[in-house]
Order: structure tokens, then C-alpha cells, then sequence
């Protein structure tokens, strides 16, 4: 049987969230219709704009939907008008979405780092907008946000928090964080893929970034995408029974983590002594780079990846890795296996003991070189 440990690329969809969507696409009209058919598709939105709010601490007025996290995190960028400083460890969408960003760098676990964003925030031309990441989705490391938020408000500064890996897996309330805008995605939490949502503090303008329609408020054109959004809905409703479910998650990684160490001692656990979402492992094995690693396992029916699914095809070091400080060497050797709602303990066996022979066949081929030499 083959074993799925990539959770942090896509969750598989949830059979609650199945039966919402195919609910959905029994609904023929288009949400900005009035006539009954229009009302019915806008009653299915707008239930799961309800749901979402619930799962989130946040109010439906709040919510924007998008076409998933990578909009979500462009629109809440783009549409600041700001100066906009972001941690080195952000999402490729966070780094690309703006080409003049002031980066905040990180110490070795991937925390940001509070001081630099400090001197950044006076040094800004203008009150800036500061985007942070919840939770990396390479090493799960987890950000002090809260001291973030403190310091951008001494500075009249904005505060953007990508949550899109943390929903689900750790408590997130938009009004508990106090940040201006969120973003979320609901296939990370065994919803739909192509769906998501940017929250958007009572209040605050943000310039729409697709125009063409009124949808969303005018804050984002388009028609509604009603199935996902129906299936996001259901997905954000089991968010408290995915964050129960946590510690038991947290325990198969730690075990992972533990019996990777001992049989392969040189083997790196990156962020290991700091916070971090209880289903990821970011692991490093010397010698071999993550690409045949990621082949190797998939070729022994084990399902991990190299850092950012959105990279793949990419044979590049971890710019999250760098950031931290990693040679590129180790940046380039480093994989990631994250958990899930259908993981179990033979799941972790298996990917343990392809992995410890796959590591040993590079011993083997050290020791053969060194013969030779």
C-alpha cells in the first residue's frame, strides 16, 4: 500500500467535504443572480462564509474569497499601496507578489527576527504593511505574531499574516492575532484545491487587484467559484476536530524524528528546538539531495516532498534553508514530511525504514569510494 506524507503540499479531501461539493454542483445559478436559482447559489456561499468566520474568530463581512492562498496573498500586497516588509521565509507568493520588499531576516530556527523589523519599520519612507507567516510550511516553525503586530503599531504599520499552512493544525483566530489582513486556502485541510480567502479587517480599504465585477463587494471580481467555496466551508467546519486530533500527530513526527536520528546520526532535524506545527518534519540527510531522495521514496511507494509543492521542478536549495542560515549544500539535502488527517503509525514505519535504507546505501557507497581511493 502506498503512504501519503505531503500533507503541507494538499490534504486529501475529506468525504464531508465530497458530499458538500457534490451537493453543490446541483445548484445551476450564478450567485449574483436574483431570481430563486441565483438565491439558492448565494445561500451556499454564504453559508460557508459563515462557517469559515466560525473556525477563524472572524466576522463573514471579513471574508474575501480567492482563487486560493497565492491570490489571497497577492491581493493583501498589491492592494496595501504600502511599503511592504516581509520575513525571509515567506511563501513564493508572498515573495514575488511585489518586486521592491524589504526583507526581515531570521535566526537559525526560522524565527523572524523582531529586532531588524524594528530598525525596518522606523527606516520606512511611510507607514509600511509587514507580511509574516502564521506557520512555514517547510520546518511548521510557528511566529511570534503577536510581538510582531506590537511592533507595527508603534509604527502605524499594516500587519499581513499568512495562515494558510496553520489552519487546521494549530488554533487560528483572526481577532485573537489582531493582524489586518489573512490568508487562508482550503485545500491545505482536506478541502478543495483552487479556493481560498483573504481576511480583511472591518474597515480598512484594500485596493481590489481583479476588477471586472461586484462580487466580493467589489473587493475581488469574478464569479464565484460555488462548489469550492462549499467545500471549503465543510473543511473549515472539522477544523476543531483536525486541531484535537494535533497531539497524536505531534507524537508520530517526535517518533520519526527520533528514530531517524538514531539510525542515521548526521541526519539534521531543522527548527527542531523551536515552536513548529505538530505534523512537520523537515529533515536533512549529508550527501544526498532532496530530488533523489523525493525519487527514491516515490519510487518505494512513500509520497514526501522537497520543500514548496509550488517549486516543484525547481532543483534549487531551500530558500527557507538559506535563510536560516544553511549552506547550500544543506539547503539542497533537506526534505520535508508532513502529517495528516489519514496517517497512521505503519505510514511513519514505512517512511522511516525506506528512508534509513536509503541512507545506508550512502554509507555503503562512501565506504565503497573510500576503498577505491
Amino acid at each position: 500500500m502506498d503512504v501519503y506524507l505531503d500533507y503541507n503540499a494538499t490534504a486529501p479531501l475529506r468525504p464531508e467535504v465530497a458530499a458538500a461539493m457534490n451537493a453543490a454542483f446541483g445548484l445551476c445559478g450564478n450567485a449574483s443572480s436574483v431570481h430563486r436559482y441565483g438565491r439558492l447559489a448565494r445561500r451556499a456561499v454564504e453559508n460557508a462564509r459563515e462557517a469559515i468566520a466560525d473556525a477563524v474568530d472572524a466576522s463573514a463581512a471579513e471574508i474575501v474569497f480567492t482563487s486560493g492562498g497565492t491570490e489571497a496573498n497577492n491581493l493583501a500586497l498589491r492592494g496595501s499601496g504600502r511599503p511592504v516588509l516581509i520575513s525571509g521565509i515567506e511563501h513564493d507568493s508572498v515573495r514575488a507578489a511585489q518586486d521592491d520588499v524589504e526583507v526581515i531576516g531570521v535566526d537559525r530556527d526560522g524565527v523572524v527576527d523582531l529586532t531588524q523589523l524594528e530598525t525596518l519599520l522606523g527606516a520606512a519612507a511611510a507607514p509600511a504593511l509587514v507580511s509574516v507567516m502564521l506557520a512555514n510550511n517547510e520546518t511548521g516553525v510557528v511566529q511570534p505574531i503577536d510581538q510582531v503586530v506590537t511592533l507595527a503599531r508603534r509604527f502605524d504599520a499594516l500587519v499581513h499574516c499568512d495562515a494558510v499552512q496553520a489552519l487546521g493544525k494549530i488554533p487560528v483566530s483572526f481577532a485573537g492575532l489582531d493582524v489586518d489582513m489573512m490568508s487562508l486556502s482550503a485545500h491545505k485541510l482536506g478541502g478543495p484545491q483552487g479556493v481560498g480567502a483573504l481576511l480583511i479587517r472591518d474597515g480598512l480599504n484594500l485596493a481590489p487587484v481583479q476588477r471586472g465585477g461586484g462580487q466580493e463587494r467589489s473587493r475581488r471580481a469574478g464569479t464565484e467559484n460555488i462548489a469550492g467555496i462549499a467545500g471549503f466551508g465543510a473543511a473549515a467546519a472539522l477544523t476543531t476536530q483536525s486541531v484535537e486530533a494535533a497531539p497524536g500527530l505531534a507524537a508520530l513526527r517526535d517518533d520519526i524524528e527520533a528514530r531517524v536520528k538514531a539510525a542515521v546520526p548526521d541526519a539534521v532535524i531543522y527548527s527542531a528546538d523551536a515552536s513548529r506545527l505538530p505534523n512537520t518534519s523537515c529533515i536533512g540527510l549529508p550527501g544526498v539531495t532532496n530530488e533523489v531522495q523525493v525519487m527514491a521514496l516515490d519510487l518505494a511507494g512513500v509520497a514526501i516532498s522537497a520543500g514548496s509543492a509550488c517549486s516543484s521542478g525547481k532543483v534549487t536549495p531551500s530558500h527557507v534553508l538559506q535563510a536560516m542560515g544553511a549552506a547550500d549544500d544543506a539547503a539542497a539535502s533537506a526534505i520535508r514530511v508532513s502529517l495528516g488527517w489519514q496517517s497512521s503509525a505503519a505510514d511513519c514505519d514505512r517512511f522511516v525504514e525506506t528512508w534509513t535504507a536509503l541512507a545506508n546505501r550512502r554509507v555503503a557507497s562512501d565506504l565503497a569510494e573510500q576503498s577505491v581511493a
